[in-house]
């Protein structure tokens, strides 16, 4: 099966958590670069209000693109 490929804006699904870092595995996040290698991406994390939580940069192995039927979950921050 061939790799879908991730591009800017696109909508991605944090594959696990992050430990050093308030994210965990299902959060959702927005492509904001494409590294030239096309396996590394800065993607931003936002609450629902548009604060941005993280931007960090992560591989192929940490983030997928977000599936057709899928539906977004909400949660609060660990405060």
């Amino acid at each position: 099966m061939m790799k879908q490929p991730i591009r800017e804006f696109d909508t991605v699904v944090l594959a696990h958590d992050l430990e050093s870092l308030p994210l965990k595995a299902g959060d959702v996040g927005a492509v904001v670069h494409v590294y030239p290698d096309g396996e590394t991406f800065e993607v931003e994390f936002v609450t629902g209000e548009g604060e941005t939580v993280a931007l960090v940069t992560l591989s192929r192995t940490d983030i997928r693109p977000m599936r057709n039927k899928e539906i977004l979950h909400v949660r609060a921050l660990a405060a």
